[in-house]
């Protein structure tokens, strides 16, 4: 039986989507809206990967791959989505919820 995917896109112009499996899409989606405020300043985009794998089972982390590159992946996607937003003038990147 083939594995069920889910395509990912990004905001960049050009840029071709990509597709992961639907289990880590949940996973690090799950894990992402868990730390990721609605409010206030936001997260760091950069410390994102770190406070996802804080949030995932040995096991999730184990079969995951690159938690990194996922985060991004996921990440890109909700804010095509409309489910994050990163914050206006904020250097470093910043993020909310939506």
């Amino acid at each position: 039986m083939k594995e069920q995917r889910t395509v990912c896109h990004t905001p960049t112009p050009g840029k071709q989507p990509t597709s992961i499996p639907t289990w880590k899409y949940k996973v690090v989606r799950d894990a992402i809206r868990s730390v990721v405020p609605h409010d206030g300043p936001g997260i760091v985009a950069k410390d994102l990967p770190t406070m996802v794998a804080g949030k995932l089972s040995s096991d999730a982390l184990a079969e995951l791959g690159s938690v990194a590159w996922h985060t991004t992946v996921v990440k890109l996607n909700m804010e095509v989505e409309g489910e994050l937003a990163r914050v206006t003038g904020a250097r470093p990147q910043r993020l909310v919820r939506c």
